[in-house]
């Protein structure tokens, strides 16, 4: 794709801005954004293709981690029957559990370079509403568990927020009551 973005960083002060939302129906610049994202991510998951090009794997890419102010991000990881792939433009949590759950292993970004160990704590189900480019129409999407972390992730960067703005820095490794780790 001749699309050239770089991967801005957590330092940047663009990344603590909020996102606006996007105009519907999609511009043709904003299909192309999005169908690159998601090119992006597939190939940074692709292990040749990742070391020769010098970039770490992703999952999950919002458009403000290439500049863009735009409420907009990209998922994609998983196969065959488990893949979870999606292009969503305005999303919002419209529901949400009073259960809570974290990655054991913590969460990582592809704009955040330093370490930051800890549980980011967030909802074990979430109900999202979006409009998903990829099928070209509005979507509810239910999720549990590691695939709520993941939306919710991609969804704190549309309002300026990091995994690490969700740990506790007096209690990082506390699990929190009624949190699954996962």
């Amino acid at each position: 794709m001749p699309m050239k973005f770089k991967i801005i960083k957590d330092n940047n002060p663009i990344m603590k801005k909020k996102s606006l939302p996007v105009d519907l129906p999609l511009s043709q610049e904003d299909r192309d954004t999005l169908d690159w994202m998601l090119d992006y991510l597939k190939k940074s998951q692709d292990e040749d293709y990742a070391k020769k090009h010098n970039i770490r794997p992703g999952i999950g890419l919002a458009a403000i981690q290439i500049g863009l102010l735009k409420r907009m991000f990209v998922i994609y990881y998983g196969e065959g029957e488990d893949l979870v792939q999606y292009q969503l433009v305005n999303p919002k949590i419209i529901e949400y559990s009073l259960r809570k759950c974290a990655l054991k292993d913590g969460e990582g970004c592809l704009s955040v370079d330093s370490e930051h160990p800890g549980y980011a704590h967030r909802y074990y189900k979430i109900k999202l509403k979006a409009f998903d480019a990829l099928t070209n129409q509005e979507v509810v999407i239910t999720a549990r568990g590691f695939d709520a972390i993941v939306l919710q992730h991609e969804y704190d960067h549309l309002d300026g927020l990091f995994f690490y703005d969700r740990i506790d820095k007096n209690k990082p490794n506390v699990q929190l009551m009624n949190e699954e780790l996962i």
